[in-house]
């Protein structure tokens, strides 16, 4: 999404070269045993960004596989296939030959296959890992989320709950985990903002790359500062354990700009979606305040219907068949987790939000060898500390009525305005 600074996670990738539907068209593959992918050619990027939905629900019901010039990609939209792509690494690479991600980030674990993959994502579990977070994390957490939303009030009704506390909430939890004591929240939240848009830049806005690149320079320099530091003081932080980690700077530098897009923007996002969604079903609102244990069901319900992280790329390393469809190898896929989350096929009545539906898995943290390594703690720092602390804090917390919310992106999507009034 290219409005708001948004897990995780998987990101999204594709080619940076110019869109042209018809110089782009794929080859035709040589297997006999599919069909051709059917060619979407009435999809808009901005009507994916305004609300994919409804787009999502006529590609699913045509096919579970297209190709839209739109977007210079094959767009996988069931559930079925994506859970294939995700996994069978073998034929489906996450190490796109050209991808968004790597142009504005460079090349991170998530355009990683394995064993390369591994090495990185090795580095990051001693900090991320479930003993760390009930250990450590928790109390920083529970610390922020008391500073943040002391703040949302002394704002008062009016105020917007992303940008007045989700932000900046997730911001700081995001700068202590991965070690920048020479950075602000709202530095995390620039930087997010414009590295994410380069991954999101299918237009190949000039003005987004120059940002993009603007804040992959501060980022690298803050990195480079706080190694040194870090290797004489070391903590918790990622930086500290990479510190000492043997994987070369440049590796260092592309997993910490993945881990600033998507560790901000899913808990945020997924924070600030769960409570909207809560907020315009009362009955559902009133059964999780009667059973906290609930706000873990909500939560997994809120990534389900809304994927903060909506989409992220794959490329068939053969000729194969993918649920009936072929394709060349080479074939730039974008998994549409957004859509895989809706599949009527999986999930009943699958447009509604509803926690008490029977659990099913959804896609939203990916799977395989690309699991979400931040699952814990986005679950940590919203199911189990802010949605029970809002709803605690904030008595009578309802939208406002005057100015209505905003949900925004398809590759990112989230709330991108959110007034709300609570009683004082």
């Amino acid at each position: 999404m290219s409005t708001i600074p948004p897990a995780t996670c998987p990101f999204t990738g594709t080619t940076a070269a110019p869109l042209d539907a018809k110089a782009s068209t794929p080859a035709a593959s040589t297997d006999t045993d599919g069909r051709e992918a059917p060619v979407a050619d009435w999809v808009r990027i901005e009507d994916l960004r305004r609300n994919p939905f409804p787009i999502y629900q006529r590609l699913r019901a045509e096919a579970p596989v297209h190709w839209v010039p739109a977007v210079n990609r094959y767009m996988v939209t069931s559930y079925a296939a994506a859970h294939e792509i995700e996994q069978d690494e073998a034929r489906f690479s996450a190490n796109e030959r050209e991808s968004l991600m790597k142009r504005a980030m460079g090349h991170s674990m998530l355009r990683k296959d394995n064993p390369e993959h591994q090495i990185d994502r090795d580095s990051y579990g001693a900090t991320l890992r479930p003993g760390t977070i009930k250990k450590h994390w928790n109390a920083i957490f529970e610390a922020n989320n008391t500073k943040y939303l002391e703040e949302l009030k002394a704002k008062g009704p009016g105020a917007d709950f992303v940008w007045d506390y989700a932000a900046p909430y997730t911001g700081e939890n995001l700068r202590l985990i991965c070690g920048f004591h020479n950075a602000t929240h709202q530095d995390m939240q620039r930087w997010s903002q414009t590295l994410i848009d380069g991954t999101g830049n299918y237009a190949d806005d000039p003005q987004v790359w120059a940002k993009a690149a603007a804040s992959s320079d501060e980022v690298d320099t803050a990195i480079d500062e706080m190694l040194v530091y870090l290797a004489k003081n070391p903590d918790h932080s990622l930086l500290s354990n990479l510190a000492s980690f043997p994987i070369p700077l440049e590796a260092i530098r592309a997993n910490l700009k993945m881990t600033i897009g998507g560790g901000l923007n899913e808990p945020r996002d997924v924070l600030s979606t769960t409570v909207w969604a809560l907020l315009t079903h009362p009955e559902q609102l009133a059964a999780v305040k009667t059973d906290p244990a609930l706000y873990a069901k909500a939560f997994e319900e809120s990534v389900r219907w809304v994927a903060p992280i909506g989409m992220y790329p794959r490329e068939t390393t053969r000729d194969l068949v993918l649920e009936g469809i072929r394709l060349p190898a080479g074939a730039r896929l974008g998994v549409v987790v957004g859509a895989a989350n809706r599949d009527p096929q999986v999930f009943e009545d699958p447009e509604s939000f509803n926690i008490f539906r029977p659990k099913k898995p959804h896609l939203a943290f990916g799977g395989g060898v690309h699991f979400c390594a931040g699952t814990w703690i986005a679950r940590a720092q919203v199911a189990q500390i802010a949605l029970p602390q809002v709803f605690g804090q904030l008595p009578g917390l309802r939208l406002d009525p005057e100015t209505p919310s905003v949900d925004e992106g398809w590759v990112f999507r989230g709330m991108t305005r959110m007034p709300v009034l609570w009683n004082h």
